[in-house]
């Protein structure tokens, strides 16, 4: 199969999904099978709950988990790691069906910009600078900044969606937009400043 005609993104989240037996999804099985693609499907889980009503102080894990993802592929992993609590994590099928068709009109909007193009920006030396900035991203989505999830989420779809169609072109779109956002919150939070020393210097 060529590129060109791959399983467009909302078909793979279908498809993870559907290849799961039980009513119980372990985060872990849904991401072994992804291989290099994997970096993308989590960034894609991770957007999703900031378009569903979620419990207040979600962001702060999302945003642990976000910077992780930034972190490996600022290492170069060819595939991601997670921690056994994070792979253990379990979901409810139903749940999960409910935030998938509650965005899949959004990833069908995306999926229609997408497209193999520019792939040497998708490839593990750029993603380099992609890790770096989602580094950046997940400490802000983590801070209790308001009325940050819903563009941080939109950041993070672009992301998943570029890693996973292999699209340079979407993916220079949300390295430009990172660092619009990242200087647009950290002109509003000092505290952006003091966790990015904490963890680099």
């Amino acid at each position: 199969m060529s590129r060109a005609h791959a399983p467009r993104t909302s078909a793979v989240l279908q498809a993870a999904l559907d290849a799961q037996p039980g009513e119980q999804i372990r985060l872990g099985d849904l991401v072994e099978p992804l291989h290099e693609r994997a970096f993308g499907f989590l960034l894609l889980v991770l957007a999703l709950p900031n378009f569903v009503p979620v419990p207040i102080g979600i962001g702060a894990p999302m945003g642990v988990l976000t910077a992780l993802v930034g972190l490996q592929m600022l290492l170069g992993l060819s595939r991601p790691w997670l921690p056994r609590r994070v792979a253990d994590y379990r979901f409810a099928r139903s749940s999960a069906g409910k935030v998938l068709g509650f965005s899949k009109p959004l990833l069908t909007r995306l999926e229609k910009l997408a497209s193999p193009r520019l792939e040497i920006l998708t490839h593990r030396r750029a993603g380099l600078f992609s890790g770096l900035l989602l580094v950046v991203v997940g400490v802000l989505l983590a801070l209790p900044i308001p009325f940050t999830n819903w563009p941080i989420g939109v950041l993070l779809l672009l992301y998943g969606i570029a890693l996973m169609e292999r699209d340079g072109a979407l993916l220079l779109a949300a390295w430009l937009l990172s660092l619009l956002g990242i200087g647009v919150f950290a002109s509003a939070s000092g505290a952006l400043v003091h966790y990015l020393r904490m963890m680099f210097f």
